[in-house]
Parts: C-alpha cells; structure tokens; sequence
C-alpha cells in the first residue's frame, strides 16, 4: 500500500471509531454507511458525514430512527440516505 493508501486506512480507522457511540443501533448505522460509501462519496458528501458524525448523540437517535429530521436540509438528506441503506 502506497503513503496515500496508508493515510486513507488510517482514516477510515479514526472515523470507524467516531461512528462508535455507545448505542448498537447508531453504531450499525454510522459504520454501514462509512463501510458502504465513504470511499465512492465526494468530498462535500464526506464533509456533510464529519458534520453528522459531530452532532450530539440523542440528536443522532432521534434523526436516525425517524422520530425528528434535521433543520439543516444537507443533513436531512444524509439521514434519509443511512435510514435507507439495506442491512
């Protein structure tokens, strides 16, 4: 693996770990979508998934079982895009 393969595994490392949160269903969640389409997502994509990833958790559990959606239209996509991804 070249230096550039490294940094991006290293990454991926520090994100799977910002995706634990102590709440199996969030983890599963958060790491599907990391796993599934962190790699094929453009930048802005990755950006708005860092943003979610720093929300505080309750907020996360309410937007990602559908009991509230996000104010922030961006995230509210995003939200929808994880919700919907097949187990």
């Amino acid at each position: 693996m070249d230096a550039t393969g490294d940094a991006d595994e290293a990454e991926l490392r520090r994100l799977r770990w910002k995706c634990r949160r102590g709440m199996r269903e969030l983890d599963q969640l958060l790491g599907r979508w990391l796993d599934r389409r962190w790699r094929g997502s453009p930048a802005a994509e990755r950006g708005i998934f860092l943003r979610l990833l720093d929300t505080e958790d309750d907020k996360l559990w309410l937007w990602l079982m559908g009991r509230e959606t996000p104010a922030d239209a961006e995230l509210a996509e995003l939200v929808q895009q994880i919700r919907q991804l097949p187990p």
